[in-house]
């Protein structure tokens, strides 16, 4: 029998931002923007693109921008429209979300990645919903999670979005341990969340994207803490692995940013500024510009 449909997504997006202060003082993380896109508008575009129809934003207090950001913007779109800035008014709509399509939940204490999923928990009922973490952008030609839910009509059960890091940083990661290697999918026969790089069952990492059952709730509401003392959400999927459908990783096609990190919303900004046709010239020429003064300068 073929797995249900995937209509339902869950965006947790109640964290502080720490390490973007103090720019997160006062705007959440999630509507910092990427070239001139928040990193949510990655995220959700990427959900639409793979059927997503029903979004559920897990948040807490001093997210109401982010809130305000999906609302209509009645004066903005006037002023547009009576300027005759149609290009403009056509960008807006992807901002926009219908009367329905998105719901908000409050996770009032941090208590980990696992938490904020449970917290989604009545929205969600018996279903099976994405989860994705907008931390993580994906540049890729089909989107991430479009390539997974097409995987994932094949497996049923769980799947996680997978990618090959150096051992030595598979300590920042939920880590699969393999069961069999399929190529682009593999079954995984264990999960491990953050292990030292010596007890690391692979150097296949888990990233921001998953496929989830309904079952995994049920698991969540045993407020089992983990790593870090919080509620692991890789614990809860581990609990799947030997259940008829299992538990899948799925090596996606593309490039993942790290937009959590300073660092990583650097490299993205590079990356998506030069992968712009509207940007691309100048801003190749400033950064060969920039570098051949640092040479000169050596």
């Amino acid at each position: 029998m073929k797995p249900k449909k995937v209509t339902k997504a869950v965006f947790p997006v109640a964290g502080l931002g720490t390490r973007f202060l103090p720019a997160t003082k006062s705007i959440p993380k999630e509507i910092m923007t990427l070239v001139d896109r928040p990193l949510i508008q990655y995220a959700i575009d990427e959900a639409r693109a793979a059927g997503i129809k029903e979004f559920i934003f897990v948040t807490s207090r001093g997210k109401s921008a982010l809130e305000d950001y999906f609302d209509n913007a009645p004066e903005l779109e006037s002023e547009l429209r009576r300027k005759g800035k149609t290009e403009l008014l056509e960008m807006l709509k992807d901002t926009n979300m219908d009367s329905g399509a998105i719901a908000y939940v409050r996770q009032n204490r941090p208590m980990g990645l696992g938490h904020a999923v449970w917290c989604a928990r009545r929205l969600i009922g018996d279903e099976p919903f994405a989860v994705l973490l907008p931390d993580d952008v994906i540049a890729a030609e089909k989107p991430c999670l479009q390539q997974m839910v097409e995987a994932y009509a094949e497996t049923g059960g769980c799947m996680v979005a997978a990618m090959e890091v150096p051992p030595a940083k598979a300590s920042s990661y939920g880590v699969l341990d393999i069961a069999e290697d399929r190529g682009a999918i593999v079954r995984a026969k264990g999960m491990v969340e953050k292990p030292k790089a010596e007890d690391a069952p692979s150097n296949l990492a888990v990233i921001g994207r998953y496929i989830l059952s309904p079952q995994i709730l049920v698991n969540l509401n045993r407020m089992k803490q983990g790593a870090g003392g919080e509620v692991q959400l890789t614990d809860a999927i581990a609990e799947e692995v030997d259940s008829k459908a299992g538990v899948h990783g799925f090596r996606f096609r593309g490039l993942r940013y790290d937009c959590g990190s300073k660092a990583g919303f650097l490299q993205a900004t590079v990356a998506f500024g030069l992968s712009r046709p509207d940007l691309r010239d100048e801003f190749q020429s400033y950064l060969t510009d920039m570098f051949a003064q640092q040479r000169a300068a050596q």
